[in-house]
């Protein structure tokens, strides 16, 4: 049960230090109530231990080179980043074999979240869409009628749709990202690819109910330590989910690759299933080349 010797990996969700941490994470902190949240290093910092430092020095090295250098250290091939920033344009622009490009959507925003899913994709070649219902203000439930054009767009562009499903981390409330609501939208859209992020507790169980049941609902690892996958996934992927559980690390949000790549050896997936969790998978749902 041991990881491939020079196993590429492709991980989904990676992105670069921050220059203003604070700036970056203040559409969860205006919604957030409590008085802890905006102290913390990121809004569910308290739920991790060793955030990695962000660059918030005008001296401080590139972000891009800083992130490259990190995958070469641990063998990750290909990340997949957020084009809203700079540093996302930037990198998908200058290194297109190493990063492939996904953007953030509000559904709130209507029309206009549409076509700038269609400018990101034909200015930056995007491979992906991603949603944080809980993390809109207000806040769109991962089955409210605002998400069905970018649904429907994202079928029209053959592109997946990567959603956070389950608690979210950052203290706002959790009714949006209720993985039940995952049913209705996999019924109208059967044509739609959608992967799973952080986690879905603690309705994992259901979660692996409607991956056996839709063929295009996939679950991705963001934002978990290895030594926490749910031992629910660890069962599925190691027998009817080997297509369908794809590796995802959290750098540098809440989580190092050193302390990924440390941990990830000790988890008990079979031979066979490492090649598809942290390479295949991926490679196949984001249409990577």
């Amino acid at each position: 049960m041991a990881i491939p010797h020079d196993q590429p990996i492709v991980d989904t969700m990676i992105g670069f230090p921050m220059r203003d941490p604070k700036a970056t994470y203040g559409f969860i902190t205006k919604q957030t109530k409590d008085a802890e949240s905006g102290k913390l290093k990121m809004p569910a910092g308290y739920m991790f231990k060793d955030v990695p430092d962000q660059a918030d020095e005008p001296e401080h090295p590139d972000p891009i080179a800083v992130t490259l250098g990190q995958m070469d250290a641990h063998g990750v091939s290909t990340g997949l980043v957020g084009v809203r920033s700079e540093d996302g344009k930037r990198a998908v622009t200058e290194f297109p074999d190493r990063f492939a490009g996904c953007l953030s959507v509000d559904p709130n925003k209507g029309m206009d979240a549409i076509r700038e899913i269609v400018s990101a994709h034909a200015e930056f070649g995007i491979k992906a869409v991603d949603v944080f219902p809980a993390g809109t203000h207000p806040q769109v439930a991962i089955n409210d009628k605002k998400m069905y054009p970018v649904y429907a767009k994202c079928v029209e562009l053959g592109l997946p749709v990567f959603v956070c499903a389950g608690i979210p981390g950052p203290r706002v409330p959790f009714e949006p990202q209720k993985v039940e609501y995952i049913d209705e939208v996999m019924f109208d859209f059967p044509e739609l690819v959608m992967v799973t992020r952080h986690g879905c507790e603690p309705w994992v169980d259901l979660a692996v109910k409607l991956m056996l049941k839709w063929p295009n609902l996939y679950y991705s690892t963001s934002a978990f330590a290895p030594k926490y996958y749910p031992r629910e996934i660890i069962d599925y992927a190691n027998s009817r989910g080997a297509e369908k559980v794809i590796y995802a690390g959290y750098y540098p949000m809440g989580l190092s690759l050193e302390r990924i790549m440390k941990e990830l050896p000790n988890v008990p997936l079979k031979d066979d299933v490492w090649p598809k969790f942290l390479h295949d998978n991926a490679k196949r749902v984001l249409k990577l080349t």
